[in-house]
C-alpha cells in the first residue's frame, strides 16, 4: 500500500472535536421569526410588524418586537385581520432604521420560520432595498417539518394555529408578529421532539430533515459522527464486518452523511445503509492515494454492493501470437515472448473483438485459429475466408512465406506505434458506407475504430510506464506544498505531501526508501490492477506535474493511438458525420501529436 507517512507511523486516534460531530440541536440558537405586512410580495407590498424570539436548549434568551411604517395605507381587509390599521403606525420607524437592531438580534442564530420564504423573502427584499448586506443565516421552515412529521390523520393542514392547537402551545396565534413566533417557538420545540427519534439530532441534520428519507436509513446518521473531514476512503461494515460498500472522497465525512438524506437516491445503496452496523475511515495523504485505495479494497473484499472492476483477471488483452504464421488472438495474460505485440487491456471480450476485427479489416493477417506449420502439408485446403478474399490462406503455402512476416510486422507496428493504416482504412469504410445511407454498418465499422484506438492507446501508455523500475513526481499543492508520488512498475508505491515552507527533497528519499517494493510485470500489462495504472497515469499527465526522478526511460511514439484521441472521441460518439471523420482520418496532412510524458 502507499506510505502515509515516511517512517510508517499509523496517525494515532484522538478525541472528535465538536466539529467533527456537528452541533446538537439543545446547542444552538434559534431565532424564530414572523412578520406582518400589507400583504402581496415583497414588490408591491411592506412590512407592519416584526416579532422574534431567540430560545436556545428550550430556554427564551430574548425577544424583539417592532412595528414599522411600510410608507403605504394598509388595507382593510389587512387591517381587520392583523388588527394592525394606518393610524396605528404613524410616527412606527421606517424598516431601514429598525433592520439594523433586528439583525443584531438574530446575528449568529439559525433563522425559523412558519413558511419561511414569505418571511424572509420579506427581510432579504428590505435588506437589500435599505443598502445592507444579508448575512444569509441557516433557515429552518416549521411547515416543511411539520409535513415530515404530522399526518393528516393528526392535523387537516399545518397551518400554524392548527399545529398550535395539536402540540397544545402556551400561546395561541393571533395574527400579531410577537404571538405567532411565541407560539411557533413551541410548535418548532414539539417538531424536534418527533424528528429526533428520526436520528436529526444535529443541526447539520436539519437541512435534510424535511427530505423523504426511510426512516430506518435516518436513524443511521450516527454512523458519520467522528469520521475525519479529509481525503480518503470509507468503509461501510456490516455483521461480522463484512465489507457491504467502498468509496472515497476528499472529506470522509461530508460523504458519509450524505448517505443519510435525500441526495442519495441508488435503491441498493440504501438498502446497504440500512444493513450496515458501522463506517470504517482510512484517511490518506492524497486524493491520489484515496482513490487507489478504494481500487484495492475493492478488489481484495469485492463488496457486494460495489459494481466497479472487482476482478483484474477477468479483463482481456488482444495478442499477436508467437508462431510461424502470428495471429490475433483474446487473451488474458500478457506473455513475455519475440515480436509480442498487444492492445488493451479491455472489460469485455466483445470490445477485444471489435478490436481484432478492426486490424483485420486493415491488415491481411490470417483469422484462422488454428497452429499452423511453416510449409503445409500436401493435402492443406484454404477456408471459406480465403476463398473470399478476406485471409491470406498461408495455411496453403508449399514454402515458407516470407510475405506473411511483412503483414505480421505491419500488424505489430500498428499495435504499438502508428495506427493510421488502420484509422484511414476504416474511416474510408464508414465514407462509403454514410455515403450510400448505410448508417447501421456504419455505425458498426465505427465502433470496432474505436475499440481499436481505445486498446492501443492503452497498451501505447501503459507499456513505458510498466516498464519503468521507479518514477518520482510531484505536484504543487493549492496551499503551496507538495504532492510527492512514488511509482513502480505503474503501481503507485508511496505519496506523501510536504508542506508549504519545507524543503521536499528530504521527504522524496525518504519515500523512496519506504515504499512498496514491486516485482517487475511483463509490460504492457502493469504490476497492479488496470485501473490503477489509469488512475497514476491520468495523474501523471496533469499539468503541473514535475518529474523528480525517472529510471527508465519514459516515452510514447510520436505517431501513437494517443494523437487520434479526439477521432476516438468522435467516433465512439458515433456522430453522423463521419465524412468528416473519414475526410480528415484520410488527409495526406493528418498529423498524430506526440503523447504527453
Amino acid at each position: 500500500m502507499p506510505a502515509q507517512s515516511p517512517t510508517g507511523v499509523r496517525p494515532t486516534h484522538v478525541q472528535p472535536t465538536l466539529d467533527d460531530l456537528g452541533t446538537p440541536l439543545q446547542d444552538v440558537t434559534f431565532v424564530v421569526v414572523d412578520l406582518e405586512t400589507t400583504g402581496g410580495s415583497p414588490a408591491d407590498a411592506g412590512i407592519t410588524e416584526i416579532g422574534a424570539v431567540k430560545v436556545r436548549g428550550g430556554e427564551v434568551l430574548g425577544e424583539f418586537q417592532t412595528l414599522v411604517d411600510p410608507g403605504m395605507p394598509v388595507p382593510a381587509f389587512v387591517a381587520r385581520l392583523t388588527g394592525i390599521s394606518t393610524a396605528m403606525l404613524v410616527g412606527a420607524p421606517r424598516v431601514e432604521a429598525v433592520l439594523p437592531s433586528f439583525l443584531e438580534f438574530a446575528r449568529g442564530a439559525v433563522l425559523v420560520a412558519h413558511n419561511a420564504p414569505f418571511d424572509v423573502g420579506f427581510l432579504k427584499a428590505a435588506t437589500a432595498a435599505a443598502g445592507y448586506a444579508w448575512p444569509a443565516p441557516t433557515v429552518v421552515d416549521t411547515v416543511r417539518l411539520a409535513r415530515r412529521v404530522v399526518t393528516r390523520d393528526e392535523a387537516p393542514n399545518h397551518k400554524l394555529a392548527t399545529l398550535a392547537a395539536l402540540f397544545r402551545a402556551q400561546v395561541s396565534p393571533d395574527h400579531r408578529a410577537l404571538s405567532d413566533a411565541r407560539a411557533t417557538v413551541d410548535v418548532l420545540h414539539a417538531l424536534l421532539a418527533r424528528l429526533a427519534p428520526l436520528g436529526v439530532t444535529h443541526l447539520e441534520d436539519l437541512a435534510t430533515a424535511a427530505d423523504p428519507v426511510p426512516a430506518a436509513v435516518r436513524r443511521k446518521r450516527h454512523l458519520a459522527d467522528g469520521l475525519p473531514d479529509g481525503p480518503g476512503v470509507y468503509q461501510f461494515l456490516g455483521p461480522d464486518d463484512e465489507v457491504l460498500y467502498v468509496g472515497t472522497s476528499v472529506s470522509i465525512r461530508r460523504r458519509v452523511r450524505s448517505y443519510f438524506t435525500a441526495a442519495e437516491k441508488r435503491g441498493r445503496i440504501t438498502e446497504m445503509v440500512q444493513i450496515a452496523t458501522s463506517v470504517r475511515p482510512v484517511e490518506c495523504a492524497t486524493p491520489l492515494e484515496a482513490a487507489v485505495r478504494e481500487l484495492r479494497l475493492i478488489t481484495e473484499h469485492a463488496p457486494r454492493y460495489n459494481r466497479r472492476s472487482k476482478f483484474p483477471e477477468r479483463m482481456s488483452w488482444v495478442g499477436l501470437t508467437d508462431e510461424a504464421y502470428p495471429r490475433l488472438s483474446v487473451v488474458r495474460t500478457v506473455r513475455d515472448s519475440p515480436g509480442a505485440a498487444y492492445l488493451g487491456p479491455f472489460a469485455s471480450r466483445r470490445t477485444a473483438q471489435d478490436a481484432i476485427d478492426a486490424v483485420h479489416d486493415a491488415v491481411d493477417l490470417r483469422r484462422c485459429t488454428a497452429r499452423l506449420p511453416r510449409t503445409a502439408s500436401p493435402s492443406a485446403r484454404a477456408c471459406v475466408l480465403a476463398e473470399m478474399g478476406r485471409c491470406s490462406a498461408p495455411c496453403t503455402t508449399r514454402e515458407a512465406d516470407t510475405a506473411y512476416g511483412d503483414v505480421a510486422a505491419t500488424a505489430r507496428e500498428v499495435m504499438t506505434g502508428d495506427p493510421s493504416l488502420v484509422v484511414r482504412t476504416l474511416a474510408r469504410h464508414i465514407h462509403a458506407l454514410a455515403d450510400g445511407e448505410r448508417f447501421e454498418e456504419a455505425g458498426d465499422v465505427t465502433r470496432r475504430l474505436g475499440a481499436f484506438l481505445t486498446g492501443a492507446a492503452r497498451a501505447q501508455g501503459l507499456r513505458p510506464l510498466a516498464a519503468c523500475r521507479e518514477l518520482v513526481a510531484a505536484r504543487a499543492t493549492d496551499d503551496g506544498g507538495w504532492e510527492l508520488v512514488v511509482v513502480r512498475h505503474a503501481r503507485l508505491a508511496a505519496t506523501a505531501v510536504a508542506p508549504r515552507g519545507t524543503d521536499p527533497l528530504p521527504l522524496v528519499d525518504a519515500l523512496r526508501l519506504t515504499a512498496d517494493d514491486v516485482p517487475a510485470p511483463v509490460p504492457p500489462a502493469p504490476a497492479c490492477h488496470p485501473h490503477e495504472a489509469a488512475l497514476v497515469q491520468d495523474w501523471l499527465e496533469q499539468p503541473g506535474v514535475r518529474l523528480v526522478a525517472v529510471s527508465d526511460p519514459w516515452t510514447s511514439p510520436v505517431r501513437s493511438a494517443q494523437g487520434f484521441r479526439d477521432v476516438a472521441a468522435a467516433v465512439a460518439a458515433a456522430r453522423p458525420a463521419t465524412a468528416t471523420l473519414a475526410a480528415r482520418a484520410t488527409s495526406p496532412d493528418t498529423e498524430t501529436q506526440e503523447a504527453p510524458c
